[in-house]
């Protein structure tokens, strides 16, 4: 009778030492993917600061690009003012197809893509879109781990008893999906 008591004392110690070590990881998983997204914030709002520099230096030399700077200015206020993932994501996306044309616009003239603070201005926002996609893929790497995770045997046991859920993951849009059209 002892023997049998002592093993359902060990298959049971067993058992809570696996849901305790099961929780934390989903836990840490669900950490990692929050911390994940923060970096991807830090970057968008990185972009937001450089932004009106931006317009501001380009306003100097180009007096009749106005609805290119405005479109600038509304997708930095739609990034501004947006709440969830997804209208972060879109947000960001009309970031840089603004930015795109913008750069576009600044070829035709000489003294813009001479001009010192133009050219640190569009270094540092080459460097933050850099910085923003390795923070994207940083985080749905977090993301995958979560959800496999989440929905592997046996912890999806654990992850539905605790309400842990998978995250949206970060994804490109239709526009930035096509392929790059080269004309000369």
């Amino acid at each position: 009778m002892a023997a049998w008591l002592w093993t359902l004392i060990v298959v049971a110690a067993v058992l809570v030492l696996w849901i305790i070590l099961a929780y934390n990881r989903l836990v840490r998983l669900t950490n990692q993917t929050d911390n994940a997204w923060a970096q991807i914030d830090v970057q968008l709002k990185r972009r937001i600061d450089l932004i009106p520099n931006l317009v501001e230096t380009v306003k100097g030399y180009t007096k009749h690009e106005k609805e290119t700077l405005e479109n600038i200015t509304k997708a930095r206020s739609a990034l501004q003012h947006a709440t969830s993932l997804s209208k972060k994501a879109e947000a960001s996306n009309m970031i840089t197809e603004s930015l795109k044309t913008l750069f576009a616009v600044a070829e035709n003239y000489p003294d813009l893509k001479a001009n010192q603070n133009f050219l640190s201005l569009q270094e540092e926002l080459s460097g933050t879109e850099s910085k923003i996609a390795y923070a994207r893929q940083a985080y749905n790497d977090a993301c995958l781990s979560l959800e496999n995770a989440v929905e592997s045997f046996p912890t999806n046991f654990l992850a539905n008893m605790f309400n842990f859920k998978k995250k949206e993951m970060f994804a490109a849009s239709e526009k930035e999906r096509e392929a790059v059209k080269v004309k000369f």
